[in-house]
């Protein structure tokens, strides 16, 4: 899977953690920056991520800022975009499984890095259910 992956400043340290998770567990990564611990603005990255996913670049997309609400709240303004907030593996399993999200936002602040990494790897290997849960994002369209 191609897996699109951008952070703020505030995510950095965390992005390039991920990065390495998802080259060891053999995923194709791209990464859209930022590329060091300089300020910048979140919504930037968030575009770029939201946009890889909507042009079928990429599969999915990966979003870290501080507390990961800034690029949650970024990545749902584009259309076709199911980004999810997860602070722990219930909420990203939950997150594919009944909403098929597309992106996953993390706060690389306030999750410790285990927590992160259990949160992607369970993001990844859950599939959408599909069913009474397709109906339901039909209606976001």
């Amino acid at each position: 899977m191609k897996i699109a992956v951008g952070s703020d400043h505030g995510g950095f340290e965390y992005k390039q953690l991920i990065i390495k998770f998802l080259q060891e567990i053999g995923q194709d990564v791209d990464d859209v920056g930022c590329y060091d611990n300089q300020s910048v603005d979140y919504p930037d990255f968030a575009d770029k991520v939201c946009a890889k996913v909507q042009n079928g670049v990429c599969e999915r997309g990966i979003l870290i800022c501080g507390t990961g609400i800034g690029m949650s709240i970024s990545a749902n303004r584009h259309r076709d975009i199911r980004a999810a907030l997860c602070h722990e593996s219930y909420t990203a399993r939950m997150s594919r499984e009944h909403n098929n999200a597309n992106v996953l936002c993390l706060g690389g602040r306030v999750l410790g890095q285990e927590i992160a990494l259990d949160v992607v790897g369970t993001w990844l290997e859950t599939e959408f259910a599909g069913g009474r849960h397709q109906r339901r994002l039909d209606k976001l369209s």
